[in-house]
């Protein structure tokens, strides 16, 4: 089955869907995405290396998992998935943190360009990892502040969406467990799949 994009305008209205294989080149258009930051009851981050033979950012090291919605899937839903897919991991309590984040970068000539929502998801102390390699090369816990630290001193090489959404999730407070949670209603309304 073709795995569906959802195309977004500047606006965060939908305009269309797009074969995943096809949407990412040097002129990626707009589209719904999200970022997860999975965190154990010691609120160590799990850090991920991105698969090299990923056809976006091969090989680099970013926040836990990202992932794309299907046309008719509500938000959380795909974050679970995801996670379950490419980590083998169970969350067990998903929160809304940054509902409006976007950003568009570029790496060896391909763009992402993405409307992506940050969750922070919490895991029990008995997580076991069952990586999918063609998605996650590496996997390791981390304490939360000492990864924040290095990304924004600059002394850790990061994805350039993590490298952004580091900056802002440590203006929130040191202890992820207080991040305040945004409603889904403050997402664009692309997320919405009621919506036309």
């Amino acid at each position: 089955m073709t795995e569906l994009v959802v195309l977004a305008d500047p606006d965060g209205h939908r305009i269309g869907t797009m074969p995943k294989s096809e949407v990412h080149h040097g002129d990626t258009p707009l589209h719904l995405a999200f970022s997860c930051y999975v965190f154990d009851p010691a609120c160590r981050l799990l850090v991920t290396r991105r698969a090299l033979d990923k056809a976006t950012f091969p090989g680099l090291e970013t926040n836990t998992v990202c992932g794309h919605p299907a046309p008719e899937e509500q938000l959380p839903d795909a974050v679970v998935r995801r996670a379950a897919h490419e980590l083998g991991l169970t969350l067990e309590d998903v929160r809304l943190i940054l509902p409006d984040f976007a950003y568009r970068a570029e790496f060896h000539g391909v763009v992402e360009h993405e409307l992506c929502p940050v969750f922070a998801a919490f895991v029990g102390g008995d997580a076991r990892l069952e990586l999918d390699p063609t998605e996650v090369e590496r996997a390791v816990w981390e304490p939360w502040e000492r990864f924040a630290t290095e990304v924004l001193s600059g002394a850790r090489d990061v994805s350039p969406w993590s490298r952004e959404q580091v900056g802002l999730l440590a203006m929130l407070g040191p202890d992820p467990r207080d991040w305040p949670t945004s409603p889904l209603s403050e997402l664009p309304p692309a997320f919405d799949p009621d919506r036309p």
